[in-house]
Formats: structure tokens, C-alpha cells, sequence
């Protein structure tokens, strides 16, 4: 125990002295949190399963924040076995260090605690973490992140009545070091067994509303595979944010959110004071699994009853529409005083176009799954850390193509090296009969187009060059793609996966190297001082 205080201790001094430097220098406010990782007993679906808590929480605490805050999360890690947490949409800026998956950082062992400094610079919205090892996402350990505007900066909407987070996502009663294994293995994992509405697949999960207000709900997709659909009996909601990006206010009966996106929904409660069903129902998949919570008006003289409202139709074009309309509220301010529409991302030349084709392969016998075909492998240090360090033969720049090739898949620690301050377009095509979802850390980019079959130049002709949707993470449709326009404003090693977490953990993702020659910290933030050691980097000092 004198090991475990003494690191406590060290930590205890460190956020007082940063206290003291943020009063000193005027530094932008810092919000701190201490978080206890362990093993509990949860019951989701009605049943004892060894779930991740934080806290004791499941899901964890919610992040309160506004623009600009220095977040300062310590971790103790009392599982078992490594722990990691990524924050999922929350850009790094200048320091991929602190993104939390394996690419960039060293686990933090059992027993032992490390203190993440992150700062929202520049960001409003919803988002949310998770623990990004191996399959500890079926577990739990994940909570929603919430970045609220700077007073002296318009939202374009009035201040709700209250803001809820709610994290929604498929869920499996087995436990998952058991998934893990049967991966492992090269077998086919079964369809999830339900969905959860933060943290309840019984039904129980209730919100209490008063008739007349308008509410705010941030609405995550925190689950494995599945499409997710939600609704809400006899009331219309409107659309009025995607992952830090105001949007055209949109009325919606119903919206189709993919795995790994938040969307934030305006709700007035002008109807009859009873209780209403919020459903939640999976998409576009073999099998069907849903779950429903209750909105309860505070004056409510009726339980809920008969059946939740429907989904729309299971045709690809209802939700590809859909898609297509949510678009940047160019007259909104974002995080700083210039309007978000100041960016006139169509106007500037592409330097660079590469082409992601995720797909299924047998490679050794074994199930896996590949980005142009290559399957990627975790290292045994770090990419980041590797970097850094100057740790030669860890990784090779350039050991993944820009498009497809002919080649057979084969296994690799692929890393695709790219300038920074370039403009690029990626084109996501989607060969498969399945929906797949893409996210890239570190960054938001600019979703200008998506449709069915295979694309070709004349797809341009179809971009939205004017107002598309800045995001983090976008679906790609069956048998179609999807096209977006980066620029690479970040320099880092950043993860870009497949959000299928089954696919992730067999191959299908590689990290993108955002590379300056000008060594400066106005680019990008040295290795912190506080960075665990593993792998080749064990003993190395920067």
C-alpha cells in the first residue's frame, strides 16, 4: 500500500501545482477527477454479469465541461489485468499521447494509477469514453463526455429546461474475456443478446419532464456492432448538434444512430401528462433486438402502456436520406466568436485522395478482418511512445497502401504517414452487405458526400462543398461509400478503426502518422513527463 499512497500522494501535488500555475498565468479553468476502475456485480439484462465500474458507477460519471477546461483525470486501475480509456470524438490537440488506446499509449498496469491531462480546446458537444483494450468495452466502463459553450459565446437555441445524457448501445450477458477468447480462437462471435438504455436492458430507465419545457438529450451509440434507432412515443424531436457541430434544426419522428456517434435532440413535452415510451431498436441486421425507457411528465396520470412506437422502414434509403440532411447551421458560433460557415472547407484543393476498403479474411486459418488489405497487429511498444523515443523497427510508415490492392491480406502494424497542414479526401467504400462505421481519432472532418455502389471521379460531382457536417465519426451503407474532406491540422499518430468492435479487434483499423519536420510544441506538445514505460521504451528517457 505505501507504493499505491505514495503515487497518490505525487498525484495530490501535482493538480496543486498546476492549481497554482492555472491562478498564476490565467490558464484556461481546470476541472479535476480521481476515478477507481474495479470489477462489480451489474445486472443489465436481469442477470449477474462482472461488469467495469468507475466509481462504483456503470455506466461510469459523466464529464461536465465547457470550452477550453484542463481536464485532469487520475485512474487508478484496480482490475486484474491493463486498463486504457480513449475519449471518443474529444480532439487532442497536439498530443495523441493522451488519446488512450494502445497505438499511443502504454497501458496502466493493475494496481498502479495514471493521470490523464486533456483539454477541450476549441470543442463544444457530445461525446463519450470507453476502455479501448482488447474487448473491455463489452464490460462497461464507459460514460458520457458533455462540452457546453462559454457564456459569452450564442447556442443557437434557448437553454433547456435540463440535458440529458443518454448512452444507448447492443450488450452481451457473456462475459467478456470469454468474447475475447472465442475471438481469439478464430471463431465468429453470436449476435448480442439486447440493447441498453444507460446501463438498463429491462425497461427501467425512466426520465421525469415537466409538460410545457424543452429538453436537451445527447443520444451516444456506446455498443459493439449495432445500428440503433431511437424514438419517442407521440413526441417530434429536433436535431440540433453532431459531435461539436451545430446543426440545421431538423424535426425528426425518429433517428438512426450508427455505432460510435453522439447526437444531441431537442424534446418539448407538449403533449397529455401520462408516461411515454422512449424505444430504442437495432437496424438493418439478421436479427432484432430492442429495449425501452419511459419519459414521465412530472404531472403524469397514466402509466405507459401497449406497444413502443415502430421504426421506420428497414429500406437503406430512408436512413441514407436521413444522413444526407443533417448539415452545418452556418449562421451558428461555434467555440470561437467566428461563425463555424468561415471555413470554406469546398474551396480548397485536395493535395491527396486515399481510399479505405474494410473487408472479411481467413488469414492463418482464422477469422479476421482488414483496411486494404492488411490486417493490423498491435505492436509490442506504442506506436507514439515508439516515435518519440527514436525506438527503430517498432513500425514502418507507409506498411499500408492508400487504395486496395491485388495482394493477398497479411498481418501488419500498419501505419499510413501523411503531411501536416495537407488537405486530404478519404473515400470510404463499403463492399459488404453489412453497415460500417468509421471513426477517426484526433479529429473532425467534413462529411461531403455518400451513396450506393462503387465510387468514381464523377462521385464529386454529387459533394456537398458548401455546409456538409463536421464529425468524427460516419456510417458507410451496404454496398455503397462515403467521401470526406480532412484537413490535417493535428500532428500525432492517430487511430482510425472500424467502430464494429469485433472487426476493430481483428484487424480492422491502422494508425494515420501526421508528420511536422518543425520539431516545435506549437505543433505538437513533447512526450509527457508523466508517460508509463512498456514495451522497447521501458528504462528510455526522452
Amino acid at each position: 500500500m505505501r507504493g499505491r499512497n505514495g503515487a497518490f500522494l505525487r498525484s495530490l501535488y501535482l493538480l496543486a501545482a498546476l492549481c497554482v500555475v492555472a491562478i498564476v498565468n490565467g490558464e484556461d479553468p481546470y476541472r479535476f477527477f480521481t476515478w477507481n476502475v474495479t470489477y462489480g456485480d451489474i445486472y443489465p439484462m436481469g442477470v449477474r454479469q462482472q461488469g467495469i465500474l468507475i466509481n462504483g458507477q456503470f455506466p461510469g460519471p459523466e464529464i461536465y465541461s465547457v470550452t477550453n477546461d484542463n481536464l485532469i483525470i487520475n485512474v487508478f486501475n484496480n482490475l486484474p489485468e491493463p486498463f486504457l480509456i480513449s475519449w471518443n470524438g474529444v480532439q487532442q490537440r497536439r498530443n495523441s499521447y493522451e488519446d488512450g488506446v494502445y497505438g499511443t499509449t502504454c497501458p496502466i498496469p493493475p494496481g498502479q494509477n495514471y493521470t490523464y491531462k486533456l483539454q477541450v480546446k476549441d470543442q463544444i458537444g457530445s461525446f463519450y469514453y470507453f476502455p479501448s483494450l482488447g474487448f473491455q468495452k463489452a464490460a462497461g466502463g464507459f460514460g458520457a463526455i458533455k462540452i457546453l459553450s462559454r457564456p459569452r459565446i450564442p447556442v443557437p437555441f434557448p437553454d433547456p429546461a435540463d440535458d440529458y445524457s443518454i448512452l444507448i448501445g447492443d450488450w452481451y450477458k457473456t462475459n467478456h474475456t470469454r468474447l475475447e477468447k472465442i475471438m481469439d480462437l478464430g471463431w465468429r462471435l453470436p449476435f448480442p443478446d439486447g440493447v441498453l438504455i444507460n446501463g438498463r436492458g429491462d425497461g427501467g430507465a425512466s426520465y421525469t419532464v415537466e409538460q410545457g419545457k424543452t429538453y436537451r438529450l445527447r443520444i451516444s451509440n456506446v455498443g459493439l456492432q449495432n445500428t440503433l434507432n431511437f424514438r419517442i412515443g407521440g413526441h417530434t424531436m429536433t436535431l440540433v448538434e453532431v459531435e461539436g457541430t451545430h446543426t440545421v434544426q431538423t424535426a425528426l419522428s425518429s433517428l438512426d444512430v450508427h455505432v460510435g456517434q453522439s447526437y444531441s435532440v431537442l424534446v418539448t413535452t407538449d403533449q397529455p401528462p401520462q408516461d411515454y415510451y422512449i424505444a430504442v431498436s437495432s437496424r438493418f441486421a439478421s436479427q432484432n433486438i430492442n429495449t425501452t425507457a419511459v419519459l414521465r411528465y412530472a404531472n403524469s396520470q397514466k402509466a405507459v402502456s401497449g406497444t413502443p412506437p415502430p421504426p421506420p422502414d428497414t429500406d437503406i434509403t430512408w436512413s441514407l436520406n436521413q444522413a444526407r440532411s443533417i448539415r452545418t447551421n452556418l449562421t451558428a458560433s461555434g467555440p470561437r466568436p467566428n461563425p463555424q460557415g468561415s471555413y470554406h472547407y469546398g474551396q480548397i484543393n485536395i493535395t491527396r485522395t486515399i481510399k479505405i476498403v474494410g473487408s472479411a479474411s481467413i488469414i492463418d486459418r482464422k477469422q479476421r478482418y482488414n483496411v486494404n488489405g492488411v490486417s493490423f497487429v498491435e505492436a509490442d511498444t506504442p506506436l507514439k511512445l515508439a516515435d518519440s523515443l527514436n525506438i527503430s523497427g517498432v513500425f514502418k510508415v507507409g506498411s499500408i497502401p492508400d487504395e486496395p490492392t491485388d495482394k493477398a491480406p497479411y498481418l501488419d502494424t500498419s501505419v499510413m504517414g501523411a503531411d501536416f497542414r495537407a488537405f486530404v479526401e478519404i473515400v470510404f467504400e463499403n463492399r459488404e452487405n453489412i453497415i460500417q462505421s468509421w471513426h477517426l481519432s484526433g479529429y473532425s472532418f467534413f462529411v461531403v458526400g455518400m451513396d450506393g455502389g462503387r465510387w468514381s471521379d464523377n462521385s464529386r460531382n454529387s459533394y456537398n462543398l458548401v455546409d456538409a457536417v463536421s464529425r468524427s465519426t460516419v456510417q458507410v451503407y451496404p454496398k455503397s461509400w462515403t467521401a470526406i474532406y480532412l484537413g490535417l491540422d493535428n500532428v500525432g499518430m492517430w487511430n482510425i478503426r472500424n467502430e464494429f468492435w469485433v472487426r476493430r479487434y481483428l484487424g480492422e483499423q491502422f494508425y494515420l502518422r501526421v508528420y511536422s519536420p518543425v520539431m516545435s510544441p506549437r505543433d505538437e506538445y513533447p512526450l509527457p513527463p508523466n508517460a508509463l514505460r512498456c514495451g522497447r521504451a521501458v528504462g528510455k528517457r526522452s
